[in-house]
């Protein structure tokens, strides 16, 4: 092994990796199909991924229409149950009308955008409002926050 290999791989250890960005993000769901409707159809994703391995375990993705990290919609256990806060950010394009269709949808979502400068703790993160947010639950009562895109 040369000196310059071995300085190479010493600074891979250090400092560098091939790792490019968040791929996947698991979200517990009672039924895959409801979920599947309510994630493409409600929100408007669109389904990337969805096949069954050979023990019979579906695994299904979905994905914001501009693309980013994958949701997938896997099925709750004792160990990883539904109803969490996901600490999943969604940027919306615009975010007081989507607040206002969720509502009128009879989803569950914040009455009105967060309050700017009053904090509110979720997913173990401090909100303050800046930039426009609200949180939405899905049907198994994930939520997600919503945010105002850049």
């Amino acid at each position: 092994m040369t000196l310059a290999l071995v300085r190479r791989l010493y600074s891979m250890t250090q400092n560098e990796t091939h790792i490019g960005q968040v791929a996947t993000i698991m979200v517990p769901v009672t039924d895959q199909d409801a979920a599947l409707a309510f994630y493409t159809e409600t929100l408007g994703m669109q389904k990337v991924n969805d096949f069954t391995y050979p023990t019979g375990e579906r695994w299904l993705e979905v994905s914001p229409a501009k693309g980013s990290a994958n949701l997938c919609l896997v099925v709750s256990r004792p160990e990883r149950p539904t109803g969490i806060e996901t600490g999943v950010v969604l940027f919306s394009a615009g975010i007081l009308d989507d607040l206002a269709a969720f509502r009128a949808q009879g989803l569950e979502v914040d009455e009105q955008p967060l309050p700017e400068g009053e904090v509110v703790w979720w997913s173990g993160a401090p909100l303050a409002g800046v930039p426009t947010q609200f949180r939405l639950h899905d049907p198994d009562g994930n939520s997600f926050l919503i945010v105002a895109a850049p």
